[in-house]
């Protein structure tokens, strides 16, 4: 079974997210808006009491931490995906760094750029008129995170919450 660990913005960035991913993202019934904090990888079911354990001790490691949005971008020329880019902060970087070392393998497949996607397996024209009038409008949003989940895979291919980690409010 595949697992996945995320977070979710606030219901207010996620309702603009998907005002966009609705025509935009045909990934959007798998999974709500999030930010990916480690891809896809694979736990054995004799391990998940002790990835659960080492979860929760992150969790209660970490301090809620700010996000904010203050543009679109994208990933081209690798893909035509265009995304809400969240200015990266230390706490996140960190909590990121924690689930690919120690007890958890590397499984990154490209560097951290934290993101919310809006728009993905675009043609070359769709990505450049959306990127265009994207680009044209302000997008400022700001929350805290004070938690992350960890997600599995469906048969269907969509994704659900196993467990929610709420961090340290100290």
């Amino acid at each position: 079974m595949n697992f996945g660990i995320a977070f979710f913005p606030s219901k207010e960035i996620q309702d603009v997210a998907n005002s966009f991913r609705k025509r935009y993202d045909p990934r959007y019934a798998l999974i709500p808006p999030h930010i990916t904090l480690k891809d896809s990888f694979e736990i054995p079911e004799d391990a998940m009491d002790e990835v659960i354990a080492e979860l929760r001790k992150i969790a209660s490691e970490t301090k809620p931490f700010p996000i904010q949005i203050t543009k679109v971008s994208s990933f081209e020329p690798v893909t035509n995906t265009i995304y809400f880019k969240i200015n990266p902060v230390p706490e996140m970087t960190e909590l990121e760094e924690k689930l690919h070392a120690g007890k958890f393998e590397n499984t990154r497949k490209h560097p951290f750029i934290p993101h919310v996607t809006l728009a993905q397996e675009l043609t070359h024209n769709e990505f450049t008129d959306i990127l265009g009038r994207f680009n044209m409008e302000n997008h400022q949003y700001e929350d805290v995170v004070d938690r992350f989940q960890l997600l599995y895979q469906l048969e269907n291919g969509s994704w659900t919450v196993h467990e929610t980690f709420v961090f340290n409010k100290e």
